[in-house]
C-alpha cells in the first residue's frame, strides 16, 4: 500500500499546469508511470512496471470533477452519445475515460504518463533500453530513410522509442505527424502536427486518421509519422509509404513477425474489395524495418527486444524477414541446473 508521502519530494516534477485533486501527488511522483481509477475507492498505479493499489479514496463527484477539468483543458467532450474519450493533459500525459452504460457502474479513468518521452537514443541506451551497438543501428536505419514499424505491447515504450527515432531525422526534412491525441514531441524546425477530431453533437465534423493521412500527402512531407495504427488507416499509410514517402508508425504486437502479420490483416478492414493477395506484397514493399520493444516480466524494465529487416521477398503470403538484432534472454539458474 502506498501513502502520499512515499516518494522523495526533491524529485517532484515541475507544475503540471492544473490541480489533479486527490491524485495530484501521484501525478507529480516521477516513479508513477500510470494511474487508473476503477471506482472512487479503488485507485491503482503502475510503478516500475508493477501494479499497486493506493490508499487514495475519492467520491463519484470528485472523479467526475477531475475528468471535467481535464477535458476542459484538452478540448474534448464526454457524454452518453460518446462514452469514450481520449485527451492530452498539460504535461503530455494521455487520459482515457469510459462511462456507463459502457462500464457497469463507475467511471473508468486511465492516465498514462510519458516519463521518458523526451529521451533521445543515447539517453535510452544509458538507462538500459538497449546496448550501445544498437544505437548506431537505429541511427543508420533513420538516416537511410527506411520505413519503420515500432511494435510492442501496451506501455512497452513504443511512443518513447518513436520520439527518440524522430529526433534523429535530419534538420532539413519536413515532418508531418498524425495522432489520435498529441503525444509525439518533435523538436525539428519544420513540423506540422495533426490530430483527429470527434464528431459534434449533431454527428458531423469528425476527422479520422484516414482523413489526416490523405490530407498530409498534400502538405509536401519529407516523412510521415503516425502515432499508432489500429484499423483501416493502415491501408492509407501503406499506400503513402509505397508512393515513396518515408514514414514511421507504431502498432501493437507480440513480436516483429506478429506485427507484420497484423499489418497484413488490418487493411482488410478498409473494405470488401481489399484482398490479402494485394496486401501481402504491398506490406513487403512498404515496410523496411520492424523494431520490437517489450517489458521485462521480472524487473518491469522496458527494453528493445528485436530489430528485423523486411527483405521484400514473399513465399506465398509469408513475408521474409531478416533478424538484425535480438536481445539475449536471461536463463534462470534453476533452469540451467535441469539442462
Amino acid at each position: 500500500m502506498m501513502t502520499s508521502n512515499s516518494f522523495d519530494r526533491n524529485r517532484v516534477q515541475p507544475s503540471l499546469g492544473m490541480d489533479f485533486g486527490a491524485i495530484n501527488n501521484l501525478m507529480v511522483d516521477p516513479t508513477v508511470e500510470e494511474i487508473w481509477i476503477n471506482s472512487p475507492q479503488k485507485v491503482f498505479i503502475s510503478r516500475f512496471g508493477r501494479t499497486e493499489l493506493t490508499n487514495v479514496l475519492m467520491t463519484p463527484e470528485l472523479v467526475e470533477n477531475l475528468v471535467e477539468r481535464c477535458l476542459m483543458w484538452g478540448g474534448r467532450r464526454l457524454d452518453r452519445s460518446h462514452p469514450f474519450v481520449d485527451a492530452r493533459l498539460p504535461d503530455g500525459s494521455r487520459l482515457h475515460v469510459a462511462i456507463p452504460d459502457v462500464t457497469a457502474e463507475h467511471w473508468a479513468v486511465n492516465i498514462r504518463k510519458h516519463l521518458m518521452s523526451g529521451k533521445n537514443l543515447d539517453e535510452l541506451c544509458k538507462v538500459g533500453s538497449f546496448p550501445s551497438e544498437v544505437t548506431k543501428i537505429l541511427r543508420d536505419i533513420v538516416f537511410s530513410r527506411g520505413n519503420i514499424l515500432v511494435s510492442g505491447s501496451t506501455q512497452a515504450g513504443k511512443t518513447t522509442l518513436l520520439n527518440a527515432l524522430i529526433a534523429e531525422i535530419p534538420q532539413y526534412e519536413r515532418v508531418i505527424t498524425i495522432e489520435e491525441v498529441f503525444e509525439l514531441r518533435c523538436v525539428l524546425p519544420d513540423v506540422v502536427s495533426l490530430q483527429t477530431r470527434s464528431a459534434s453533437l449533431e454527428g458531423t465534423g469528425e476527422i479520422s486518421l484516414r482523413d489526416l493521412i490523405k490530407e498530409s500527402l498534400r502538405m509536401r512531407p519529407s516523412r510521415l509519422v503516425v502515432g499508432e495504427i489500429r484499423e483501416a488507416e493502415s491501408l492509407d499509410l501503406l499506400i503513402a509509404l509505397n508512393s515513396g514517402i518515408p514514414g514511421m508508425a507504431t502498432i501493437h504486437g507480440n513480436s516483429a513477425r506478429d506485427a507484420v502479420r497484423k499489418l497484413q490483416t488490418l487493411p482488410l478492414l478498409a473494405g470488401e474489395n481489399i484482398s490479402s493477395d494485394f496486401i501481402a506484397p504491398t506490406v513487403a514493399r512498404s515496410i523496411d524495418y520492424v523494431i520490437h520493444v517489450g517489458i521485462d516480466s521480472k524487473s518491469g524494465e522496458r527494453r528493445l527486444r528485436e530489430i528485423s529487416e523486411v527483405t521484400g521477398r514473399l513465399e506465398g503470403n509469408v513475408i521474409e524477414m531478416h533478424q538484425i538484432y535480438q536481445i539475449e534472454e536471461e536463463v534462470n539458474l534453476s533452469d540451467k541446473a535441469h539442462q
